[in-house]
Formats: C-alpha cells, sequence, structure tokens
C-alpha cells in the first residue's frame, strides 16, 4: 500500500511539472513579437562562364567525328594561347546525331543521310571583361555555336555580399521590432528564433547567336556587357517581449 501511495504521488507531480512546462511555454509563445526584413546588396560579377560548340557534319559518321576533333582541338588550343587555363576549359557534352531525310511535310522518309558530331566545351573566365574576345578567338579558331553566356560570382566574393545583404535584412527586422514594442508599451527581451533564406540569381544570356565564319566575326570584337548581379537576403525573426 505504502509503494502504491507513492507511486501515485510521483505520477501526480510528474503531471503537474508537465502541466507547469507547457503553460509557461505557453505563455512565451504569447508575449513575442514577430517581423520580417529583406536586404539587398548590387554588384558587379566577377566570373563567367561560356558554353560553346563545334558543330560538323558529313555523310561518313567517321569523318564527321575527325573534322569535328580537328575544329575543336584548334579551339582549345586558341583559348589557351589567348591566356585561358587549361583548368578552366572543359567538356561538357558529345553527342553524334543521324540526320533522316524528310519529306516536305516534315515526315521522316528515309535512312539518316549525314550524321551531326556536336562537341560542347565550358570555359570559365576569371575576367568577365575578356568575355567579347574570348568569344571572338573561339569563333575564328572553328567554334560555330555558343550555346550561353552566364555571368555569376566567386565563391569568396558570393559568401561577403551574402553577409552584407543578411546584416541588412537583419538590421530592418530589428527597427521593424524597436517600432512595433515602442507602439505597443513593450520592451524586447530577447531573440526566440529566426529563420534566414538568401541567394542570387546569375545573369544569363541563352542560344547566344554568332557570326563564325564570316568577316564581320574578325572586322569588330564582340561587345559583351554583364549588367549587375543582386544577391538578396530574407529573414523572419520572432522576439520575446516583456
Amino acid at each position: 500500500m505504502r509503494r502504491t501511495a507513492v507511486l501515485v504521488l510521483a505520477v501526480v507531480v510528474l503531471a503537474m511539472a508537465l502541466v507547469g512546462c507547457v503553460s509557461a511555454t505557453d505563455s512565451v509563445n504569447d508575449h513575442v513579437i514577430q517581423v520580417s526584413g529583406s536586404g539587398t546588396v548590387t554588384c558587379t560579377p566577377d566570373r563567367a562562364q561560356i558554353s560553346f560548340a563545334v558543330e560538323t557534319e558529313n555523310s561518313d559518321v567517321k569523318i564527321a567525328q575527325a573534322n569535328n576533333a580537328l575544329a575543336m582541338n584548334n579551339v582549345m588550343d586558341a583559348l589557351a594561347a589567348a591566356g585561358v587555363p587549361r583548368d578552366q576549359i572543359k567538356t561538357t557534352g558529345y553527342t553524334i546525331t543521324p540526320v533522316n531525310q524528310q519529306d516536305s511535310n516534315g515526315i521522316l522518309s528515309g535512312p539518316a543521310t549525314t550524321y551531326q558530331v556536336t562537341n560542347t566545351l565550358q570555359v570559365t573566365l576569371k575576367d568577365p571583361d575578356t568575355t567579347g574576345q574570348i568569344i571572338d578567338t573561339a569563333v575564328n579558331a572553328g567554334a560555330n555555336s555558343v550555346n550561353s553566356i552566364q555571368f555569376m560570382l566567386s565563391d569568396e566574393q558570393a559568401q561577403a555580399l551574402r553577409s552584407q545583404a543578411l546584416t541588412k535584412a537583419i538590421a530592418n527586422a530589428r527597427a521593424d521590432a524597436d517600432t512595433a514594442a515602442a507602439a505597443l508599451n513593450v520592451t524586447i527581451t530577447g531573440t526566440q528564433e529566426a529563420d534566414i533564406s538568401q541567394g542570387y540569381t546569375p545573369v544569363v544570356y541563352s542560344n547566344y547567336d554568332t557570326l563564325a565564319g564570316t568577316s564581320k566575326a574578325v572586322a569588330a570584337p564582340t561587345p559583351i556587357q554583364s549588367g549587375d548581379i543582386t544577391v538578396t537576403a530574407q529573414v523572419s525573426v520572432t522576439y520575446t517581449i516583456s
């Protein structure tokens, strides 16, 4: 009987403690201010990525491959001679596509007559201002397609700018919280939680049109403007008040 009484007493005490904890938590949650803030930083990109391709076509697939390899080697040698390090040049795709006969309605009407070979190369530049020059170099060496140009941030610059944007977002959130607290005649006593999201979108130009093999591509340098990149941060903060 004594053990049973002690056990019942312990359960009652534990239940009361749990009720007290829940009540305290609810009380804390009732005394908060929730605000959100945003911050932005605008900057100039310090990296550029260009996607080149060499496309060749021949009725003999081996000849199409050989011609493609010769042209791509010329492109890679020209890029290296222009100062692009080999470790910033990489192959990102290689395809062989049969080109079938089609009638006037676009319906396949026979077996493949030629084969198209496409070798795609990605070049990363640490100086975006040289983008136009590098495009001209590749085109003059044999590249006949520029799939895309992408301006972005290095990891180091992206991290530094994210920190700046986040600092602005938090400052804006705190300013709003202080204004609300003053209007409600309460005091901010601490921070309960904060949710953060941040990032940026690279500037991308897709399906860039080149004039490979024409005198115009040689006569005038290709003008490329990177534009600005905006780094953003969003924060939602819950402040405790009294």
